[in-house]
């Protein structure tokens, strides 16, 4: 009877056991699912980002036609949204850190709407361009917020993987916009046809993103603060909730005291705190400017902002160059992808490196190719045959190297690298940074075009070569390592 008792007790003790271990499971994958959906919400940012960045991909033909305007002044009113985009960018920093990232996000949320209805409305090439700042100015504040916030509310061991989001979301928001450009076009006729309610085809194309927006700005009321950001402002207990629902009830007590120590200053954040004695600025902050700078001078957003009007420069019909455009992005986003299952295994620098090599060799065959094209009346290099099936096979591949490297690799870093108590700041200039370079690219590139195209992407290809040194010498692997561990 004894020896039968304790065989009661020991299978009782071993089915408490595998339940307590099954409670504790299904538990560790109800947060899973909670830090994934809270991540995904605030990475709509990214999706109206690329939506209203690739937007204007279809109907750059139409607005020159419909305002009549020459190579500058359409490059300009293209790339106003980037001037208002680095402006934002600049803001948003100050904002998250004084009033919350979720006040950000909503803030951004009504500036998307009103750009998105004020472009499709617009009855000047001024007008047009105003709303566009205004609608970069929203694209620069979600540029920041949403890798911040990412970045402050996942767990180290995949806040790679939720990082990656946002350039996920970004990429989707490039597919959806080039798909709703087509779409309309196809539905119209073209995009400069007068279509719904007499506003032409190329106008809805920018008006449609008011839906998104208004539900980025409708989620950003069902997710919680970041942690990090309450902890700043003294509410440890709101905090330790948000942390207990995303990573648990073990140890909370000294990770709310570690942060709380990384975030300890006697001051109000300021531009200030990024000075050092490395030209003007800390190491780390020149790290993350550096990122921003070579992810845009390899010129990945003059195939997002210009390549329906290249493609059809050189030989394509127009629907055709559509369908490559959309073709395009759908390789962007199943890239991105790839880079989601690698980062976290393989690290950010190893992404980093292999992504230099093959944006450079891919770069270095279109220049090749468009260098060495007949030209046809408007000087256009003439692509035909073997040679345009490779410029496009070269084309896709650059996009597949960044788009499983420093595409999302980037953003993730800038979410993570900085130190608590710069990061909004220092991500905010590092964005900054990353919106000026992205101007001057797409600002220069129809000058660049008139040039030569070969001209052009041998540029890019320079720069993707110098960015391999750049990550080489001065990126430092962050894998693994908590937020309050960054120290520059």
């Amino acid at each position: 009877m004894f020896q039968k008792t304790k065989q009661e007790i020991a299978k009782f003790d071993l089915d408490s056991a595998r339940a307590t271990v099954a409670e504790d499971s299904q538990t560790s994958r109800a947060r899973s699912r909670t830090v994934l959906l809270v991540s995904s919400a605030a990475a709509l940012g990214g999706f109206l980002f690329g939506y209203d960045s690739a937007v204007i991909n279809g109907a750059v033909g139409a607005i020159a036609s419909h305002f009549q305007t020459g190579p500058a002044e359409l490059g300009f009113a293209i790339a106003s949204a980037l001037l208002g985009a680095a402006a934002g960018a600049a803001l948003s920093g100050r904002l998250a850190d004084s009033y919350g990232r979720l006040i950000a996000m909503r803030c951004a949320a009504i500036c998307f709407i009103i750009s998105a209805i004020g472009t499709g409305l617009a009855g000047t090439l001024v007008g047009f361009s105003l709303f566009r700042v205004l609608g970069g100015v929203a694209i620069g504040m979600a540029s920041v917020i949403a890798p911040a916030y990412i970045a402050e509310i996942a767990p180290a061991k995949n806040r790679g993987e939720l990082g990656s989001l946002q350039q996920l979301a970004i990429v989707s928001g490039i597919f959806i916009s080039l798909l709703v450009d087509y779409a309309i076009s196809a539905a119209a006729g073209s995009p400069s046809t007068s279509w719904y309610l007499g506003l032409d085809a190329w106008r809805w194309m920018l008006i449609v993103m008011v839906v998104p927006a208004c539900l980025y700005g409708l989620l950003s009321f069902t997710i919680p603060e970041s942690p990090r950001y309450l902890i700043a402002k003294g509410h440890s207990e709101d905090a330790r909730a948000v942390l207990n629902r995303t990573l648990g009830p073990t140890g909370l007590a000294a990770r709310i005291a570690q942060i709380s120590a990384s975030l300890a200053r006697t001051s109000a954040p300021s531009w200030r705190d990024l000075r050092g004695s490395a030209c003007g600025l800390l190491p780390i902050v020149w790290v993350g400017i550096g990122l921003s700078v070579f992810q845009q001078f390899v010129g990945i957003n003059v195939i997002f902002y210009y390549s329906s009007d290249l493609w059809h420069a050189v030989g394509f019909s127009e629907n055709d160059s559509l369908v490559i455009t959309v073709i395009t992005s759908a390789v962007n986003i199943a890239t991105t992808f790839v880079a989601i299952a690698l980062i976290d295994r393989i690290g950010r620098r190893p992404l980093l490196l292999f992504g230099s090599v093959g944006m450079a060799v891919t770069l270095g065959t279109m220049a090749y190719i468009f260098a060495n094209a007949p030209l046809n009346a408007h000087h256009q290099p003439q692509l035909s045959g073997a040679a345009g099936v490779t410029a496009l096979w070269a084309a896709n591949l650059f996009v597949v190297a960044f788009g499983m490297s420093w595409g999302p690799v980037v953003w993730v870093l800038l979410g993570e690298k900085f130190p608590n108590r710069i990061r909004a700041s220092a991500l905010a200039l590092a964005a900054g940074a990353q919106w000026v370079a992205n101007w001057a690219i797409t600002m220069s590139f129809p000058v660049l075009q008139d040039l030569g195209l070969g001209l052009a992407y041998g540029l890019y290809t320079l720069f993707a070569a110098v960015s391999f040194v750049f990550v080489y010498r001065f990126v430092s692997e962050s894998n693994g390592r908590e937020l309050e561990d960054m120290g520059g």
